[in-house]
This record gives structure tokens, sequence and C-alpha cells, in this order.
């Protein structure tokens, strides 16, 4: 059976959304959010994209497990397409609170609500504009990881991993990568990474290999610790990786992740119709 909301998932329901999908092979995408995972909870990340106008599908804490979903996975999402190569900003060390304000050259900021109406917080229009690859797919499928793209997350815990997989081979998304390992952080990445050819046959993709991204990460991650699968490249002997070719684990190897733990929900959730910021 499948769900347009993962179970057991916060729901923090962006107000807009991508817009309707387009077609084409199922496929994921795994994101960055540059921020301190013992700082920065699922929900408070959640919220700040829905203020940046920059929603995901889901906000995963890989070392905790708290996951949040803003959009539902039948709906495009908004996190695709950031200026200037990084995507959201992070939060100051300090202070443990949400990602911080953007870098200038995104254009995108919080938006306060109208004074007096006591209405939650708006969803404004990313200035960068919605890139068109946000829609591309039956489903995409795109998972922000709490974390930093230097220090691949795959490095440490990915408590809850099991479950949003199994969420996403409940949507015919392949366990594959079909352009091979994402690359390092500081590797440029080459037009076969970003290949059109690749997109459409559908499965697993870090953020930098979304035909024409800009975007970083999620760095050097092991593609085998979160499917359990080895990418195409890997197996051809690692022709698309720029930089090495890190052993892939055999297939159904990871580490174990027990189901996503959940904080509990302090406040109803919202009630609203949720809007699209696209016909």
């Amino acid at each position: 059976m499948t769900y347009a909301w993962i179970p057991g998932a916060e729901r923090v329901q962006a107000p807009a959304d991508g817009g309707r999908l387009q077609g084409g092979a199922p496929r994921a995408v795994w994101l960055m959010l540059w921020a301190d995972p013992a700082l920065v909870s699922a929900c408070s990340a959640a919220e700040r994209l829905i203020q940046l106008g920059r929603p995901s599908h889901l906000v995963w804490n890989p070392v905790t497990g708290d996951l949040a979903q803003l959009i539902p996975v039948v709906r495009a999402a908004r996190g695709l397409g950031w200026g200037n190569g990084r995507g959201p900003a992070s939060p100051p060390a300090s202070t443990g609170a949400g990602p911080a304000s953007p870098p200038a050259s995104t254009g995108a900021g919080p938006a306060s609500p109208p004074a007096g109406t006591g209405a939650g917080p708006a969803m404004p229009s990313a200035r960068d504009g919605l890139a068109a690859v946000n829609t591309e797919g039956r489903i995409c499928a795109q998972i922000m990881v709490i974390g930093k793209a230097w220090a691949p997350f795959t490095d440490g815990p990915l408590v809850g991993v099991q479950a949003i997989v199994s969420w996403l081979d409940s949507w015919q998304v392949p366990r594959s990568w079909p352009a091979g390992h994402p690359p390092p952080l500081r590797v440029v990445v080459g037009p076969a990474q970003q290949s059109r050819r690749n997109w459409a046959r559908g499965g697993h993709f870090g953020a930098s290999q979304v035909p024409g991204s800009a975007c970083a990460s999620p760095g050097a991650i092991d593609t085998g610790l979160l499917t359990g699968q080895a990418s195409p490249a890997a197996q051809a002997g690692c022709p698309a990786a720029p930089a090495g070719c890190p052993p892939a684990a055999p297939a159904g190897a990871g580490r174990p992740g027990g189901p996503a733990r959940i904080p509990a929900m302090t406040a109803q959730p919202r009630l609203t119709i949720a809007r699209s910021a696209a016909p």
C-alpha cells in the first residue's frame, strides 16, 4: 500500500507546493540542510524551509531519527534550484536555532505574518524561481537531510533510514544510483553526472547530480548504506565518479536503522488546505 504521507512522520504542512508532477520515471533526490543535527530538529528545520519558500517533501535528522513531512509525495516539492550552489544556510553554532538567514545570493528570506491577523507565516515566492526539474517524474521525492556536505552523513548514525527507503520502495523508486556516487563537496560535477539520460531512468540521486543543478550537496555519501545497492558507476569501475570510487556495500548491506523516533506533537496540525504555487 502506498501513502502520500510517510507513516510516523510529524506533519508540518507547507501552505504551497511546487505544483503538479509532470510524469516520468520515479526518483528520489537527497539534499543537505547545512545544519548541525545535534542542534536542529526536523520540525524547526521544516518550518524554516517553509519560510524560505523551499520546502522539500521530507526533513530527516539521521542522528536522532527525527522526521517531518511538508508536502505529500504526489505533489512537487520546491527544494531544487538554489542559486548559491549550497542551499539553506547553517544555523548559528551557539543558538541551536533553525537555519540562519540565507546568503544574499538566494534572494529568499522569511515572510512575516500580516500584523494583527494571528495567521502563520505566509509562503513567499522563491525569488530565484522554481526550477522545472522539481516537477519532473511521476514521483520526485526530495529528502532534506540535516547535516554538512563536507562530512558525509552516511559516516554517522542513520536512524530511521529503512523506513524512508521502504516508503520510497512503495512508490516504485528503484534502489539504484544511475549517476553513480555523488561527488565530494569540492569536486566540480561534470556533465556525465548530470546527464538527462541518467535522470530519465529514475532511481536515487544526490542534488548535485540533478540536471542543471548548481547545488553541492549531499557530498560523498555512501550510496550502499542508504539503499543497499551499488550504483551502476561502481559496478562498472566508477567511470562517472570524478575523484575516486569508494567501495560500494554489497546488496542488502547497511547499518541497521530502527523506526524513526518522532517527538510528541505539541500543537494541533494545520487544517488549512494547501494551495499550489504552480498550476
